[in-house]
């Protein structure tokens, strides 16, 4: 049985690359997509937000001469190229999913509400959202932290290529320790990067926990979601 009854699973864009410089690994939509299925098969409804940097972050963008606005709508657009590519291995693996976006973009989506996705997870469809939040200046973390809180889940799952919160980059200090468990407020004394601070308040005063996981090793997300006691777990 899942430790959840419903859970958002925020994936970054760069680890759709797999070990490329650019664009998207099949090989990890694959191992990804066979995790997510094996949780929902487990009964747990799942949210996903997706990332766009392994195609275009808008900051960036910003430092080569683009206007923000335009910038961070450019990588809007690539989440939902992740967002369909996701889709396309989920239902290769047999699941079902579905993506919605969050800016009006049929036929590629259905303008997401909080209704439609509730409906299509009770009914054991792979919800993705797509396009942030909508609107510049906000991180796809902010938008996972949206849009978990909206949906009611019960965790925000944040899958990365790090096994959880360390006291330091640990790929940069030796002695970095790991966290199996820390406080919002820790994390806000220790100045620790878990989110953007935008997305980290919305979880904060929403009582929204983070589980940070590495996503990477096969697994894992069932793990997860079964409540083994990997990772770190962020709350309140």
């Amino acid at each position: 049985m899942p430790a959840y009854k419903r859970i958002l699973l925020k994936l970054s864009g760069e680890s759709l690359m797999g070990a490329q410089k650019y664009g998207l690994s099949t090989e990890v939509l694959t191992q990804y997509a066979t995790q997510i299925k094996a949780a929902a098969a487990s009964g747990v409804q799942i949210g996903i937000v997706i990332g766009g940097g392994n195609i275009f972050r808008g900051l960036s963008g910003v430092k080569r001469g683009f206007d923000r606005v335009k910038g961070d709508q450019m990588g809007m657009l690539a989440t939902v190229i992740n967002s369909l590519a996701l889709q396309t291995a989920l239902e290769g693996e047999g699941a079902r999913a579905r993506v919605l976006t969050s800016i009006r973009m049929e036929p590629v989506g259905e303008l997401y509400s909080k209704d439609k996705a509730l409906e299509l997870m009770a009914s054991g469809v792979i919800v993705i959202i797509a396009g942030g939040t909508g609107n510049p200046y906000f991180t796809t973390d902010t938008a996972a932290a949206l849009r978990g809180v909206e949906i009611e889940a019960d965790v925000l799952l944040k899958g990365t290529r790090v096994d959880g919160v360390y006291t330091a980059d640990p790929e940069k200090d030796p002695t970095a320790t790991k966290f199996d468990r820390i406080s919002f407020d820790e994390v806000y004394r220790r100045q620790l990067k878990v989110m953007d601070l935008t997305a980290f308040t919305l979880c904060k005063e929403n009582g929204l926990p983070i589980v940070v996981f590495d996503m990477d090793t096969p697994g894992n997300l069932a793990k997860v979601v079964a409540g083994e006691p990997i990772g770190t777990l962020v709350n309140n």
